[in-house]
């Protein structure tokens, strides 16, 4: 039986930032506990603020050996949204760099290709399928199931590494 590793998904925002732990052992995922920062409106620095200290809580509360976080979608039409998500991604970044964890990034399109098999699937098709994959009966926020999402998406790369031997890179998808 392969060894236990518990895994943290973050789904990064400026106004929500959700969060997914699972243990993984090689087919097989469990889900440890999922939640949302909600961090309000208001000025952008300390809603990055809330996240860098609540993401460093949440990594020495559940000591993660591996974090995956979802890469920043960049739309031409709207790039100040991109700017500001893009910080809050950076304020995630520096939490999991401060402690210590090695971490995964994971476009939006992998993630809904590992979890749901269609890169344009929508967010119901995506928690649908965490739901089913955790075995979940509760109600998740979409942040959560997102973070859980990446969470999954990671297991299922690391997994095919360690299998094959082979370094994936980003280009599946």
């Amino acid at each position: 039986m392969a060894a236990k590793v518990r895994i943290l998904g973050i789904d990064p925002g400026s106004r929500k930032t959700g969060y997914g732990i699972i243990e993984s052992s090689g087919h097989r995922s469990v889900h440890i506990a999922n939640g949302c920062l909600s961090l309000g409106d208001g000025e952008l620095a300390p809603r990055l603020l809330k996240i860098l200290r609540g993401l460093t809580e949440i990594i020495e509360e559940y000591t993660p050996a591996e974090v995956a976080i979802e890469e920043t979608f960049v739309n031409r039409a709207n790039a100040a949204s991109a700017l500001v998500l893009g910080q809050a991604r950076g304020a995630a970044i520096c939490a999991i760099a401060g402690a210590g964890v090695p971490m995964a990034e994971y476009a939006a399109a992998q993630v809904k290709v590992a979890i749901a098999g269609n890169g344009r699937a929508e967010k119901q098709q995506v928690q649908h399928m965490v739901k089913v994959l955790l075995n979940l009966q509760d109600k998740l926020t979409s942040d959560a199931s997102d973070a859980l999402a990446v969470a999954l998406t990671h297991a299922h790369v690391r997994g095919t590494r360690v299998k094959t031997g082979i370094a994936l890179n980003k280009a599946w998808g």
